[in-house]
This record gives C-alpha cells, structure tokens and sequence, in this order.
C-alpha cells in the first residue's frame, strides 16, 4: 500500500516560480508606451485640471490689463492652442487606452495559466485524497478484523477440567 505521487507535478509544482506580472509588463514598455502613462496619468489629475484653469485665468487677465496684450479678447490664439490640446489629448487617451486593452487582454491570459495550473494542482491533490481515503478505509478494516480476532481469543471460552484430571 503506497500512495502513488506523481514526482513530476510535485517537482514542477514546488519550482514553479512566483513572479509579479505587472513588474514583468513595466519592464517591456516602449519608451513611447511610457510617456503616453506619464501623460495620462497628469492628464488625468486634479493638479492639471487646477494648473490648466489657472492658466487660461492668468492668460485672460494678461490680455485683458495689459496695454500691449498679444492676444486680445476674444482670445483667438487661446483657442487655437486648446484646440491643438484637445487634439493631442484625444490621441495620447487613445494610445493608453489601447494599452490598458492590452494589458487587460494580457492580465486575463495571466489569470487563465494560472487557474489552469492551480486546477491541475489540486486535481493531482484530490487523486491523493482518494488513494488515501482508500488506504484508511483499508486499514479500518484490517483494525476491524484484528479486534475481532483478539476479542474472539481473550473471550474464547475454557473448558473446565473433568474432576480428577490432572492439572499442570
């Protein structure tokens, strides 16, 4: 009665390494892929939604006070570059969303190896499971018979010697 383990999956098992997937990814960025994150990122912040008000602000005042005012009301040249912004912007959300697709696509194929090696590890575990209810139930048995083996012996009953036999 031995348990029959597979010494290839427990060794695959216990080698296999842990490794951080995100880490892995950052390290494969194009220099490209990771000025559209920065971009994003600051983009996307309250910081530039706060430095971008104050800009126009302080644009719209300059143009305002000042006698020798480049860009005077109603501010043609403002709206040029926030047209020019609003374009870039578009382009640079485009491209990050295009890589959290990606990263996305790449992180569920992650998930898949991984659920597909974890299934096969506890499907291996449950085999192990099986075979070792098997041997208890086996045992159990094997206890069984030998209680009743000793029990029938120590309650085996003795014959009374016949009056004027010898004894030993």
């Amino acid at each position: 009665m031995t348990i029959g383990v597979n010494p290839t999956t427990n060794a695959a098992t216990a080698k296999r390494e842990i490794k951080n997937w995100h880490k892995a990814q950052k390290e494969n960025l194009t220099t490209g892929e990771r000025a559209a994150d920065r971009m994003r990122n600051f983009m996307g912040s309250w910081g530039f939604v706060g430095g971008f008000v104050a800009f126009m602000i302080v644009w719209a005042i300059l143009n305002t006070v000042l006698p020798f005012a480049w860009d005077k009301y109603p501010f043609i040249l403002l709206n040029l570059f926030l047209s020019m912004l609003a374009g870039l912007q578009g382009a640079i959300l485009l491209i990050a969303a295009k890589r959290q697709d990606a990263i996305a696509a790449a992180l569920a194929e992650h998930d898949y190896t991984t659920n597909v090696a974890a299934k096969t590890d506890i499907e291996d575990l449950m085999k192990i499971n099986q075979r070792q209810i098997v041997m208890l139930n086996e045992l159990s048995e094997i206890v069984r018979v030998l209680k009743e083996d000793r029990d029938a012996k120590v309650n085996k009953p003795v014959r009374a010697a016949k009056p004027g036999a010898r004894t030993k």
